[in-house]
């Protein structure tokens, strides 16, 4: 499988460090990005809505779509299961359309090994002190819950080397600006643009 037309981003983050907010950010800044709509087999959250925020499942029948290889990734995260379909996301980018991935470290690794040109960022909490802050002061998390999404964070945390590119989510509005830009730096690289502008290109340059 290889990408030959549109850009896989991808965004991973531990649990508190504001991902959800950037990338809503950015899906509005830059609304050609289209964000791939991850299978779950998690409740869904008041407001959530099933195609659009996920596509909520029954454990039988994600495991059922494990066996017949229809994820691109997938992996189990505090009890439940999360993946991305294979096939949708060869026709999104067939078709030439970027695609963002919001998902955990373990889905990058494997998405990076299919797609080696996929983008990846990471985006950091100023300091696990602030993560705590950030996580308690949801107040939908039991004692027990934190403690385990600051241990996954700080295993997320190790993996920080294997990215394209590290955002500290300290300023918000820095942090947006920085995720922006690297949406943008690639659709800038010379490859792209003389794929999307060959004739534009062919047209101004030195006759044979």
């Amino acid at each position: 499988m290889s990408q030959t037309n549109g850009t896989i981003f991808i965004v991973v983050a531990p649990s508190g460090a504001g991902k959800t907010s950037l990338v809503s950010a950015l899906l509005q800044a830059e609304p050609s990005v289209e964000l791939s709509v991850s299978y779950t087999t998690r409740a869904p959250r008041q407001g959530e809505e099933n195609g659009k925020h996920y596509h909520f499942s029954d454990r039988a029948t994600f495991e059922n779509m494990i066996a017949t290889g229809d994820f691109l990734e997938y992996a189990e995260v505090y009890g439940n299961y999360y993946g991305t379909s294979k096939r949708w996301l060869r026709e999104r980018l067939a078709a030439g359309r970027d695609i963002l991935l919001e998902i955990d470290w373990q889905g990058a690794r494997q998405v990076r090994e299919v797609f080696p040109d996929a983008v990846s960022v990471f985006i950091l909490p100023p300091s696990i002190a602030v993560l705590e802050a950030r996580l308690r002061g949801r107040a939908t998390d039991s004692e027990e819950v934190i403690a385990r999404r600051l241990s996954e964070a700080r295993a997320e945390i190790d993996q920080v080397a294997e990215y394209d590119y590290l955002i500290v989510n300290d300023d918000f509005e820095q942090a947006r600006l920085d995720l922006i830009s690297v949406i943008r730096s690639q659709r800038l690289r010379g490859e792209r643009q003389c794929r999307h502008h060959q004739a534009a290109i062919a047209a101004m340059q030195t006759p044979a």
